[in-house]
């Protein structure tokens, strides 16, 4: 799957010199957290989120400083934050430095930049071009879509077991459990014992996961291992 399969393409955006009162405007009506920020050329240059506005004279949320760290920081930070917290343009607000992914990027990469970044949203490009926008919230539907479709998935039950199987032999810590699985009318019995508590729960989220499962009962024992004493 990748970043355009689940993109949102209807794009809200605002141009650098927008006042704050249209960009917020924009933002609630849209009911969005960002928005891409693009130039007369088309190009992104920025984003604005409501990140961007948690520091503000309006809410009267600007960091206090101490006249020692501000002679510290020098006029020059100092007056760049004056800036950030007063302004009314979205040039002086917005995040500068976007994170942004081609529209071929896996998920996976969109993810992991997320994660990175600390960052609630991706822009898509097409080269220089802002083709869509990838929030969590889209990750989440995404997630929504796949667990549904799971769910309603049509298999017979000798299809199940046998999915089910090549799941577990790929995962190392079913190694060599004593484990039987029996499937009826796509609800996936498992008897026997196990002698790890995580790899019980973990068995059960396996047959879950399997499409066409409508229910797991989960018979196994957990035995605790007895340590050898020689």
């Amino acid at each position: 799957m990748h970043a355009s399969d689940i993109m949102t393409r209807t794009l809200v955006t605002v141009g650098p010199r927008s006042t704050l009162s249209e960009a917020i405007t924009k933002m609630v009506e849209a009911r969005v957290s960002g928005l891409p920020v693009i130039d007369l050329e088309g190009r992104l240059v920025g984003i604005l989120t409501e990140g961007d506005l948690l520091r503000r004279a309006e809410l009267s949320t600007e960091k206090q400083r101490s006249k020692w760290q501000q002679f510290l920081r020098g006029p020059a930070r100092n007056a760049a934050e004056y800036v950030a917290t007063h302004s009314r343009h979205v040039e002086d607000v917005m995040t500068k430095d976007v994170a942004s992914v081609p529209e071929n990027a896996g998920i996976d990469q969109v993810v992991e930049l997320m994660e990175q970044r600390g960052i609630r949203r991706v822009p898509v490009m097409r080269g220089d071009v802002v083709v869509g926008l990838i929030s969590r919230a889209d990750l989440i539907r995404v997630i929504g879509e796949a667990l549904g479709a799971r769910t309603d998935a049509k298999r017979d039950d000798p299809a199940i077991r046998e999915a089910l199987l090549g799941e577990l032999k790929k995962q190392n810590w079913f190694g060599a459990q004593s484990v039987s699985i029996m499937v009826e009318s796509g609800t996936v019995t498992l008897e026997g014992v196990l002698f790890d508590d995580a790899a019980r729960a973990a068995l059960v989220v396996a047959a879950e996961n399997v499409p066409g499962v409508k229910s797991v009962i989960d018979k196994t024992t957990f035995v605790e291992p007895v340590p050898f004493v020689g």
